[in-house]
């Protein structure tokens, strides 16, 4: 079998062989469609990875078999590129260089619930999880909106927040990730374990330096959700109130999603359920906050056109109102017009509700702010997932140059590699691990520029780096 990518010489035919009795994919059509993530969100992106494919898709179902999977990728030199549900926006599933794709939904179990945490393998939908857990009286910290498809494993390695952030933090947050296992891509591949903060040597690293098999979350105890859907007049009254929410001690939200009118527009779900041309602000309370909650929406100006149980929200046929909120937002307009894209945007001090007036009319009609509330460091933080009418890359640069001169930061969403996007600078500390747990590089090769400049290092002068 030829390469499929056209960016490798090995006999695919054989390799597959060599991966019995791991299940495979060979057929071409199935290769390329597992070969995509979100990536699409970014007009820059699809263009620079659209014709990116890999050449064969192995489907391990038990540690024992991805550790095969990873020897035989170790042997023939084969890039190897992990997948989850494939979520990703920044085409981390997305192989460069060809290769083997990876696909872990097999290891799907989840291994054991207890008191504040959970352990699954690494493959294991959150939803599932989410499941299992409220069976038990548990519930995830947090979870992207995205839930439905993503794994556990694919959240934890390009991942950073979601919903129950505004709560519990991102995941980074100490305490939030208890323990990862990780194999490396050696002759005989080992079991590496990361405990507590150690974790973070790992986490978010996009699959480029160990191939997490097992994760640890903390758990928290499950609520009587309500979900809640408030309207405001003007844009800067929705922020306020967002703000509000979160920072009420009276009030434990696990969602507060300022989304700007123009957006709204492009809900269908949600027509005749809330007033037509208003700002939406997104909630998730518990029930028994619910008094406190209508107090500081009214006294923030805003109508609470929805409270919605579990079951009333099924009675209506209505989604999770997370779906709503962070990036299915963006994802709801792009249903509408692929000519939409976003950015990521750190704010400033989140309670400038000045300033978001100032920056959202700096902007111009082309950027529609949205805003999402978490906690970082103890402290109430607010990003901006803007949609923005893509017309040209100098334009989407301008809007960034913009945000900045008014004092946020830009964390690219319009790229594949590593430094340039959530982490912004080179992370030497997870590229000694890759030194490590994958000294030849196989393992997502191509996202991360600062690799090519530090693998014939030492993992020890890799690490040197960082204090420098």
């Amino acid at each position: 079998m030829t390469s499929i990518s056209g960016k490798t010489d090995i006999d695919w035919a054989a390799f597959a062989q060599r991966l019995a009795p791991v299940e495979i994919i060979d057929e071409p059509v199935l290769v390329k469609k597992r070969s995509r993530d979100f990536f699409w969100y970014s007009p820059i992106l699809n263009q620079k990875l659209k014709r990116c494919f890999g050449d064969l898709v192995a489907l391990p179902k038990t540690v024992e078999e991805m550790a095969h999977c990873l020897k035989t990728a170790h042997a023939a030199d084969a890039p190897i590129v992990l997948r989850g549900g494939g979520t990703g926006n920044y085409g981390q599933a997305v192989p460069l260089h060809g290769g083997l794709i990876i696909e872990t939904t097999g290891l799907n179990r989840v291994l054991e619930i207890g008191d504040g945490y959970v352990r699954a393998e690494a493959g294991a939908l959150m939803a599932d999880v989410n499941a299992a857990l409220m069976v038990q009286g548990w519930e995830m910290a947090m979870f992207p909106s995205t839930q439905d498809i993503a794994t556990i494993g694919g959240f934890v390695a390009g991942g950073s927040a979601g919903i129950g952030s505004i709560a519990n933090g991102p995941l980074r947050e100490p305490g939030n990730i208890l323990q990862l296992k990780a194999l490396s891509v050696e002759e005989t591949p080992q079991e590496y374990v990361f405990e507590g903060q150690d974790a973070l040597q790992v986490h978010h690293a996009w699959g480029l330096n160990g191939v997490i098999t097992e994760v640890t979350l903390r758990t928290v105890p499950h609520l009587n959700w309500i979900g809640c859907m408030a309207t405001f007049d003007s844009y800067q009254d929705c922020y306020a109130a967002g703000y509000a929410v979160a920072t009420d001690d009276r009030i434990g939200c696990k969602l507060a999603s300022a989304v700007d009118a123009r957006i709204v527009e492009y809900f269908p779900r949600l027509k005749g359920h809330v007033r037509e041309g208003k700002h939406l602000l997104v909630s998730l309370v518990p029930s028994t906050d619910m008094l406190s909650f209508r107090d500081r929406i009214a006294g923030q100006g805003g109508h609470l056109d929805l409270e919605l149980t579990e079951d009333a929200r099924k009675a209506v046929a209505l989604p999770h109102v997370f779906e709503f909120a962070y990036n299915h937002t963006t994802l709801q307009v792009l249903k509408a017009d692929r000519s939409a894209t976003y950015q990521q945007i750190g704010g400033p001090d989140a309670s400038d509700v000045d300033t978001v007036g100032k920056v959202n009319a700096a902007l111009g009609d082309d950027v529609w702010l949205h805003h999402e509330f978490s906690l970082l460091n103890g402290d109430v933080v607010a990003f901006d997932l803007p949609i923005i009418w893509y017309s040209t890359e100098e334009r989407l640069r301008e809007i960034g140059r913009i945000y900045e001169e008014h004092g946020y930061s830009v964390y690219d969403a319009h790229t594949f590699h590593v430094e340039s996007g959530g982490l912004k600078t080179a992370d030497y500390v997870h590229l000694a691990w890759k030194k490590r747990l994958d000294p030849k590089g196989l393992l997502n090769p191509g996202k991360s520029r600062a690799w090519d400049l530090v693998k014939d290092l030492s993992p020890e002068d890799i690490e040197a780096k960082a204090t420098v």
